[in-house]
């Protein structure tokens, strides 16, 4: 597997059972699908490891749902794809936060997880 399209199905493999632990408010399986030392940076202070991940996660509000696309795709080397993506996440008392999301996804054996994972919030253009 070398092509955009390949890397796309690695990317939607993993994202879409992170989507569904998202949408579920499963923060634990949430935290499997990332390595045990994946750096990761949402909207709060980064932290390190599946742990930390756990922790973001059950702190969002029940209801929180994900939506996204991916953008771009690259095959950093056999068992690393970056990724480029838009994520929206809708909640159930306050607007859509829209946000740019970068992922490196790492292949450990036959499965995919997330080691990097850093979201950018940009302000919308008027």
């Amino acid at each position: 597997m070398t092509g955009a399209t390949d890397n796309e199905t690695i990317l939607h493999d993993v994202l879409d059972r992170w989507k569904a632990a998202v949408d579920a408010h499963r923060p634990d399986h949430v935290a499997a699908l990332f390595t045990e030392d994946a750096i990761f940076q949402g909207l709060h202070p980064y932290s390190v490891g599946r742990r930390g991940v756990a922790a973001y996660y059950a702190s969002q509000p029940l209801g929180m749902t994900a939506e996204y696309r991916v953008l771009e795709t690259k095959r950093l080397a056999g068992n690393l794809v970056l990724g480029y993506l838009d994520v929206e996440f809708s909640f159930t008392d306050r607007p859509v936060v829209k946000v740019k999301l970068a992922v490196l996804a790492t292949r450990a054996g036959k499965e995919w997880y997330l080691a990097h994972y850093q979201v950018s919030r940009l302000d919308e253009e008027a």
